[in-house]
């Protein structure tokens, strides 16, 4: 027991297998726990650095995946490093799956253009783009854009195109700027970029951009800290993104929504965790208790500040549901 318990593969693998109701409740029917489980595990096994990571970001990176239904295999997301912290990231495969399964798309792309690529795009009441990449026999140069494409069911085209100095201009607002996927993934995080601005145009954007871009913790923007004047009373800040309406939605509503975390009770998610203590503990059946476990999962639990609250909240769901299978 003592060489497993300093065994970080062993506690993590009995953790992922601790945690397998709470992949259930979030996975799609087409991704099994078994699966989704044991691709986890191979990418955790295959990068010591995630088997050292703070294990709060990890199992919580993993989770996040889960609830967008991609698998860790470096192809649909991976798991990355940012500091000590495990990051989820969703890869440009993984998304472009999801917008293929809406059902609303019958064709979507993003690819990066070279300096040495033959490039030809114009816009106007009929959006065309010719790419012809470099040959093979040529280095293809520097990346010089990236764009994406997509053609709707009934024949609509949408277009996107990016210069490499207005995803820089992304770039510049991230948390992950110097460091982390944008140096190590520049590619992936680039045709990210342009595929969310694309996606706000799609019929289900705002299904992308509420579940899979919202939680994608790369693309998340660095903090701003606040500069008060102390001869006048404090002003919101302005929003990092106004900037870049261009590439991305005003980010307003974003700030607001962490200026609102904190109430005069406390931090907004102890109401919630009361809100769901309260259910659970007027739960009558074991099918209350997974009702109330799945709007745990799904949209309390990764805005709960401290292991130690998640844990005890957690304790007392897996003691109800104890209580109902006795």
């Amino acid at each position: 027991m003592a060489s497993q318990a300093n065994n970080p593969v062993a506690v993590i693998r009995q953790n992922l297998e601790v945690m397998a109701p709470q992949f259930k409740a979030a996975l799609p029917a087409h991704v099994t726990v078994e699966k989704f489980s044991r691709v986890a595990m191979t990418a955790i096994q295959n990068n010591p650095q995630l088997q050292n990571a703070d294990r709060s970001s990890l199992f919580g990176a993993v989770v996040r995946l889960a609830q967008d239904g991609l698998l860790p295999d470096g192809r649909e997301a991976a798991l990355v490093m940012f500091g000590n912290k495990a990051q989820a990231m969703p890869m440009i495969a993984g998304i472009l799956k999801k917008i293929r399964q809406s059902g609303d798309v019958s064709y979507v792309s993003a690819q990066i253009v070279y300096e040495n690529d033959r490039f030809k795009w114009s816009l106007g009441f009929d959006e065309t783009i010719e790419h012809e990449p470099a040959p093979l026999d040529q280095e293809p140069g520097e990346p010089i854009a990236a764009y994406a494409v997509a053609v709707l069911k009934d024949g609509s085209r949408l277009l996107e195109v990016m210069r490499k100095s207005e995803i820089e201009k992304v770039r510049a607002v991230s948390r992950a700027a110097r460091n982390g996927p944008w140096v190590q993934w520049w590619g992936e995080m680039a045709r990210k970029t342009v595929m969310r601005r694309l996606s706000k145009r799609l019929p289900m954007s705002t299904d992308l951009e509420d579940t899979v871009f919202q939680r994608d913790e790369t693309m998340a923007p660095e903090p701003q800290p606040r500069i008060v004047d102390v001869q006048a009373e404090p002003e919101t800040p302005v929003s990092r993104l106004e900037a870049l309406e261009h590439q991305i939605d005003d980010d307003s509503s974003m700030e607001e929504g962490n200026d609102s975390q904190m109430g005069e009770d406390g931090p907004a998610w102890e109401s919630h965790v009361a809100a769901l203590r309260s259910r659970l503990a007027d739960a009558s059946d074991a099918k209350s208790v997974e009702k109330v476990e799945k709007d745990w999962i799904n949209n309390v639990r990764l805005g709960v500040d401290g292991e130690q609250a998640v844990q005890a909240f957690e304790a007392e769901i897996a003691a109800r549901k104890r209580e109902f299978a006795a």
